[in-house]
């Protein structure tokens, strides 16, 4: 008999690949735009601990990564609200769209990363870029833009996402145990990184609302060549109760019973 692949493996075979494909240098092409909300919308998408910072900013990336050894890169993707906690500001993803089961099952179980199976395209023809999300047949986000000309260097630098990891009780009240609020910084390198000017479209969406932050004012819309190493730390647990109304930010609601 040859080996039962269910079977238990090895502990040399029980590998944690989400920690380890975070942890090197992995280089993406990504789009990236900041504008600002309206705070009032914001606000109430935090919740707490999070509370929001001195400016009602929303964080967009639309990225191809390549990940090597061989491999086709894949789409990945952001939506986020700036935020803080504990006088530290960070931003924290509503929604991270990824075009691989992989990136989105080994984000999510690792880190409580907020990823769905959505398609991510990023195209770049001479000077015009264009980038999107697109979700149970609805396109719900768009940038699109012209490069106009190089950005000023970018040092290396720490960004910090906030998450909550938890998973639902099976008898459908609340949750296993406790939340958990999760630090996941991302030390990143720029080797290339220029200017866009373009407009950031979002539509009304039933499963990914993005819509309901909307663009007030684009700061700046940038694409760039970036490395990122990923480590996450929890910094706590959270009362079940405080995130329990917020947990359909997470899961989308395609039960039999659900609305609709």
């Amino acid at each position: 008999m040859g080996r039962i692949r269910y079977g238990a493996r090895s502990i040399d075979e029980l590998r944690n690949r989400e920690v380890e494909a975070t942890g090197v240098d992995t280089w993406a092409t990504s789009l990236t735009a900041v504008y600002e909300t309206d705070p009032d919308a914001l606000a109430a998408v935090l919740p707490p601990p999070l509370v929001p910072s001195e400016e009602p900013l929303v964080r967009i990336a639309i990225a191809t990564v390549d990940i090597g050894r061989g491999r086709p890169p894949f789409g990945a993707g952001t939506f986020a609200v700036e935020a803080v906690h504990e006088g530290l500001v960070g931003n924290y993803p509503l929604v991270m769209p990824m075009t691989t089961e992989q990136a989105v099952v080994g984000g999510r179980e690792t880190f409580g990363e907020p990823k769905k199976l959505a398609e991510v395209s990023l195209v770049r023809e001479g000077d015009h870029i264009h980038g999107s999300f697109a979700r149970m047949g609805c396109t719900f986000l768009e940038i699109d833009g012209t490069i106009v000309g190089e950005a000023d260097p970018v040092p290396d630098r720490r960004r910090t996402d906030f998450y909550f990891k938890f998973l639902p009780a099976p008898d459908g009240q609340g949750f296993d145990t406790d939340p958990r609020l999760v630090y996941c910084h991302r030390d990143e390198k720029t080797r290339t990184a220029q200017r866009v000017e373009g407009t950031i479209t979002l539509r009304d969406s039933r499963f990914d609302p993005v819509a309901d932050l909307p663009v007030r004012n684009v700061r700046w819309i940038e694409v760039a060549e970036r490395s990122s190493r990923q480590t996450g730390e929890i910094r706590g647990t959270v009362p079940g109760d405080s995130i329990r109304p917020y947990v359909h930010q997470r899961y989308d609601d395609l039960s039999p019973v659900g609305t609709d």
